[in-house]
């Protein structure tokens, strides 16, 4: 059962390596099992919304990214074009008493990681799970100018 106050519950830093079997089983690593479980959470939404990261929400979690695609209004054809995405590659998943979720079998073969390497983050209460291609794409993104970043950041009370 899912508890409606995750309050307490605080994200993982870091981010996190694990695999993705060829079964498409991918064992959450502990201090994310743990994060999940703080918050009652038994079972999970895994879809993309954008073809390049695997999300993980709480069943609440996406619930409340439906009641959005539901509002309508101005963003109404984007939310169909987004709840499309999430769920022709969506689906629901136990977390298992070995901390392992099945991610769709669609889903991980569009993304490319079967039998893969994968890193994972906890950012706005989802998890992210990404592949080799997008951890690339992001180190050479961070790394590009790096010593420039931290200085400007540094200027602006980073320490």
């Amino acid at each position: 059962m899912e508890q409606s106050s995750n309050a307490a519950a605080k994200p993982p830093l870091g981010i996190f390596q694990a695999k993705c079997d060829e079964k498409g089983r991918l064992k959450l690593p502990s201090e994310i099992v743990g994060y999940l479980k703080a918050q009652g959470v038994e079972r999970v939404f895994i879809t993309t919304v954008d073809l390049k990261l695997i999300r993980i929400y709480s069943e609440s979690l996406w619930e409340s990214n439906q009641n959005i695609f539901a509002r309508g209004g101005e963003t109404a054809k984007i939310a169909q074009d987004v709840a499309f995405i999430a769920n022709l590659y969506g689906g629901l998943s136990e977390i298992d008493d070995s901390g392992r979720v099945l991610i769709p079998a669609e889903l991980r073969r569009k993304l490319e990681v079967e039998g893969q390497p994968v890193w994972l983050d906890v950012y706005n209460g989802r998890i992210n799970v990404f592949g080799k291609k997008v951890y690339d794409e992001r180190m050479h993104r961070a790394l590009d100018g790096l010593e420039d970043k931290v200085s400007r950041l540094e200027a602006n009370g980073f320490r």
